[in-house]
């Protein structure tokens, strides 16, 4: 069972991974170019004190991928304007045992993503997590995220206290199971976070598709990313 001391050092880790050089809030711009981006040329272009990663992303159920970059500036407006990450007090209630179950290879679930204008992607799922909340039990879709099962998921506290279009949690798993085995999982609400488009709009995030939002308030994790003067990043 996690303790008030690894939430705190968890917590710690991750406002000093959002206000990174190349951490959410220093995201300025994402272009897709289609071709591979010559990163040197790019980097050149950007000029001091900011950096050039590469992207790419599948078109096409054959695999056929599109390149792109992204600029990071380690003095963005975002990082310049960040204040904190308004959170919910630790509750030990909130970490939650459930299970994995795996499905079919090629099944996918449409997920939206809160850039495309009501468009919908077809995104792997590797399996469900089945986990009790409350006396009621609800199967939920995990998908992959460089190998790691991460949760996009609403809940009712979203858009008054949480942000709005939903928010992520990594899946927990025993030390040593495999990545599509069958099994226990843990689910740490408190670890719930803010998605990357809540500090950046350079990013797209997924929302949560319709099974993946519960019909109750998750009053654990992150609330919602604070910016002093109520900077809008979606202005930068």
């Amino acid at each position: 069972m996690p303790s008030p001391a690894d939430h705190h050092r968890w917590r710690a880790e991750r406002f000093a991974a959002v206000a990174a050089p190349t951490g959410n809030l220093a995201l300025i711009e994402t272009r897709w170019t289609g071709e591979r981006p010559d990163l040197e040329a790019a980097q050149a272009e950007a000029g001091p004190g900011r950096t050039v990663t590469q992207i790419q992303r599948a078109t096409s159920p054959d695999g056929d991928i599109e390149y792109g970059l992204r600029v990071w500036d380690a003095d963005s407006p975002a990082i310049r304007a960040f204040d904190r990450i308004a959170t919910y007090p630790f509750d030990p209630a909130w970490v939650l045992t459930g299970r994995f179950e795996p499905i079919a290879a090629d099944r996918t679930v449409p997920f939206e993503h809160i850039r495309d204008n009501g468009g919908t992607r077809d995104l792997v799922v590797p399996g469900d997590v089945i986990v009790e909340i409350q006396g009621t039990e609800y199967t939920v879709a995990a998908f992959d995220d460089g190998g790691v099962l991460l949760l996009v998921f609403g809940d009712e506290t979203n858009g008054t206290e949480t942000y709005g279009s939903g928010r992520f949690l990594f899946v927990e798993r025993a030390e040593g199971t495999g990545f599509g085995a069958p099994g226990p999982v843990v689910l740490d609400f408190n670890r719930a976070f803010v998605p990357p488009c809540g500090f950046s709009a350079q990013y797209n995030c997924p929302l949560p598709p319709a099974s993946n939002r519960f019909p109750l308030p998750i009053r654990a994790g992150e609330k919602n990313v604070v910016f002093v003067d109520d900077s809008d990043i979606h202005a930068h």
